[in-house]
């Protein structure tokens, strides 16, 4: 009589595990591959709030998975919560994105924040993007110890 019960039981068991295991996925699985790929934090030359000076700091994602993925409503914010909302816009299969400091054209691979100071510190800071749901997709730290990009 057990042995019928644990036989019985073994493709729920088997089922359950697959659901799990396709529940459980990494945030940027489940974001379709879209993770950060690259920080420019600390802009070349003096740090002077020119607009050309601003737009020298980036953070830079990529689409590493199959298939576009729309970016409506995600959120790019560093530690002090300076937040890019993202607006109705797709990163293709396999593209990069920067999104800028300062001001400019949007273009599908390069976006503009539109602000008038830094937001990435130079010491030490953290990278965050979320879906719009708030849902964490990605995030690169870094410290004094990079020189002025981070490859995340």
């Amino acid at each position: 009589m057990r042995t019928v019960r644990i036989r019985a039981a073994l493709p729920a068991l088997a089922g359950a595990a697959l659901l799990t295991g396709t529940l459980l996925s990494t945030p940027a699985q489940a974001a379709g591959g879209v993770h950060i790929h690259h920080v420019w934090f600390d802009s070349p030359g003096r740090d002077d709030r020119s607009n050309k000076s601003l737009n020298a700091e980036w953070v830079q994602i990529k689409n590493s998975g199959s298939s576009a993925v729309s970016l409506r409503g995600w959120v790019l914010k560093d530690a002090s919560n300076h937040k890019y909302v993202f607006p109705n816009v797709k990163i293709g299969a396999g593209k990069y994105m920067k999104i800028h400091t300062g001001s400019g054209s949007d273009t599908a691979s390069d976006k503009y924040q539109g602000r008038r100071a830094y937001v990435w510190n130079n010491d030490r800071d953290t990278a965050t993007l979320t879906k719009a749901s708030g849902s964490k997709v990605a995030s690169c730290s870094w410290t004094t110890r990079d020189p002025s990009d981070k490859y995340c």
